[in-house]
């Protein structure tokens, strides 16, 4: 048997602070509700999905020295994330995100302390060249600085390694744009997808449109999620729409990374495209349908059940 996969993460770690209204969130005032503190961030949650799917995964991100990090730390480590090479600093404090959730699982308002992702350095991301060299995909999150994003891209086409991006939020997926022809997988919802082709998409027709667009600008497999709608994806072969698992929704949070994390997968082992995706959307699945970020439950088997 070949060496298993091995995936590069980049991105940030945080800790979650995210609570869940018990009745429909009255705004200006106190609600009641429950509220839980775990990890995330883009990149640890698309890493530790990865993990828990037994894909070796190492973790280059930066944390402070605090309690968050070191919690952060803890919990990703769990998981069987390597994070020996994570950067440790007093600089900055461990990034946080605050989420509270409506009674139907939908995020009501967000708020995220990032500033410490300017620790993750083209010059952090040059002394780790190596891992990235032996890689079989490098995943990206979108809160990179610029200087970090084309320091990345310009290593892995150095070595010849494909590029899965989540774009993050519809401020960060203009940092994209001009990188679309070096991305094997490119992960943006809808409103994501919108800012990366300059267009407006009202229905299954416009995702289609935005996808092919994706596609054309040299995108090997672009996938536009669309909640409720299920996933839209596109190839260089051709296209297709999975639909969304129905399921009563505890927290939406952390979805759309544990569907980039099992479309990557898929792709890993070559799986084609039509299951990748739907192995993806059952990852998301489990996702909503658990309080935690990333789904304790997940597992291939898991996955093929779900």
């Amino acid at each position: 048997m070949g060496k298993q996969p091995r995936v590069i993460v980049i991105g940030i770690a945080s800790m979650d602070i995210r609570g869940r209204t018990r009745d429909t969130l009255v705004p200006a005032t106190s609600n009641p509700g429950t509220v839980r503190l775990t990890a995330g961030g883009v990149g640890r949650n698309m890493a530790e999905n990865l993990a828990r799917l037994d894909v070796p995964t190492t973790l280059l991100t930066a944390v402070g020295d605090d309690p968050f990090g070191r919690e952060a730390i803890a919990q990703t480590a769990a998981a069987g994330v390597d994070l020996s090479h994570v950067h440790h600093t007093a600089e900055y404090p461990t990034a946080t995100y605050v989420a509270v959730v409506d009674t139907d699982g939908s995020l009501a308002v967000g708020l995220d302390d990032m500033g410490i992702s300017a620790a993750i350095t083209p010059a952090y991301i040059s002394a780790h060249r190596h891992l990235i060299r032996d890689a079989d995909v490098l995943v990206l999150d979108g809160n990179l600085h610029p200087p970090a994003i084309r320091r990345a891209f310009s290593l892995a086409k150095r070595y010849r390694v494909p590029v899965c991006v989540d774009p993050t939020s519809v401020v960060l997926a203009q940092r994209f744009v001009k990188y679309l022809d070096r991305c094997a997988i490119l992960a943006p919802n809808l409103a994501e997808a919108e800012v990366l082709c300059n267009c407006h998409i009202y229905n299954l027709t416009d995702a289609a449109q935005a996808a092919q667009h994706m596609v054309a600008a040299g995108v090997q497999l672009a996938l536009i999620t669309l909640g409720e709608g299920g996933v839209f994806y596109a190839t260089p072969e051709g296209s297709g729409h999975i639909p969304a698992i129905r399921c009563e929704i505890v927290d939406a949070t952390g979805a759309g990374d544990a569907l980039t994390a099992g479309v990557v997968f898929g792709m890993l082992n070559d799986l084609p495209v039509d299951e990748a995706v739907r192995l993806g959307v059952s990852a998301a699945t489990l996702t909503l349908c658990s309080p935690e970020t990333v789904s304790r439950d997940l597992s291939l088997d898991a996955l093929y059940q779900e």
